[in-house]
């Protein structure tokens, strides 16, 4: 009798053990789930090329215990103006966004939208993140965990008819620009800007709502956007007509559930080294999109430095408007553009 009041004893001892999670009985690892959301299809060159790529080493160097799901094309519902609510709100752990896709309420971001300031993605994305920890993580971005900062590759006019050969020919033209700075700059420059996210130019085109379109390379064949304009505009010169700039953001409250040793997985592989390696990745991508134009009927218009310069002149408006937007936030935006224009130079080879 003894014997079995023992035995039961026992086996009680051990289901509450087991029901504490003690580690010296090998309790199993905590995994976490965590639900990425953007907005382009899992073809395209970001989310295949460096958002997959990067939740599949997340799950390597955690050893499984931390699975990153990455949800395309907006696939969990809304819009792409709406991911950094959904992150900020935990509807999803991850997202990969524009902080331009929500005016106003990120501006010091936009000193790396602004004319003729990008030089390489890689060396304004290091600058990005630079300026991210010293001037916005503690203001702007605060209650969201942002894991990474970049920029893509020059911003390229593509159009409809004869395109865009001179500053004249911006009149009157309908461009679709994807955020408030970026369609300053249209407007000053003579156009008529369309804001509208990435997923919609196709369709704009097609049905004529818009003329033509400023993204880089990189997009071009996920949009298959070589099958809808007659020309390509770039520009001579060490700096960009523009860039957009993109966070990688997570919510802060799942971020810090987290436990230490998953935090530190996150840590080593995101930050500014991953910035800057997203922002040459996405670059890169930019030399296989123009291919695909250059082998269709298309002209590609490459403008000199003469003809750069006269839209340079009018870029100088649109920087001085944006001084007098930050001035009326309370921020200093001259010294801002001056900061990160010395962190570019800083980083650019």
């Amino acid at each position: 009798m003894k014997k079995r009041n023992f035995l039961k004893s026992a086996a009680v001892a051990a289901l509450a053990l087991s029901a504490m999670g003690a580690s010296s009985i090998g309790a199993p690892a905590q995994e976490v789930t965590l639900r990425m959301h953007q907005f382009l299809p899992a073809q395209a060159n970001v989310p295949a090329g460096i958002l997959i790529p990067w939740a599949e080493k997340i799950g390597t160097e955690s050893g499984g215990r931390i699975k990153v799901e990455v949800f395309s094309a907006m696939s969990l519902g809304g819009t792409p103006p709406q991911l950094m609510d959904q992150a900020r709100d935990g509807v999803v752990d991850i997202v990969w966004t524009l902080p331009g896709y929500t005016p106003g309420r990120f501006p010091s971001v936009e000193v790396f939208e602004l004319p003729f300031t990008m030089t390489s993605a890689e060396a304004t994305s290091r600058a990005y993140w630079d300026l991210f920890k010293s001037d916005m993580e503690a203001t702007e971005f605060k209650g969201v965990k942002i894991l990474g900062t970049w920029v893509h590759g020059p911003g390229v006019i593509h159009a409809k008819g004869e395109g865009i050969r001179k500053l004249e020919d911006m009149q009157g033209k309908k461009l679709r620009g994807p955020t408030r700075v970026i369609n300053g700059l249209l407007a000053e420059l003579g156009a008529e800007p369309v804001g509208m996210p990435v997923p919609a130019i196709p369709e704009a085109l097609s049905k004529g709502v818009i003329d033509g379109t400023v993204i880089p390379w990189e997009v071009t064949p996920s949009l298959k956007i070589a099958e809808l304009v007659d020309t390509h505009t770039e520009f001579s010169g060490g700096t960009a007509l523009y860039t957009a700039a993109f966070v990688l953001a997570m919510n802060q409250a799942k971020y810090d559930s987290l436990p230490d040793d998953l935090k530190k997985v996150l840590d080593d592989n995101t930050g500014a080294e991953f910035s800057a390696y997203a922002g040459k990745t996405m670059e890169g991508f930019d030399a296989s999109g123009r291919a695909i134009a250059e082998a269709t009927d298309n002209e590609m218009i490459v403008l000199d430095e003469a003809e750069v310069a006269r839209w340079k002149a009018v870029a100088e408006t649109v920087r001085d408007n944006w001084f007098d937007e930050m001035d009326a936030k309370g921020i200093d935006g001259e010294a801002l553009y001056a900061k990160a224009q010395e962190l570019i130079a800083k980083h650019t080879k």
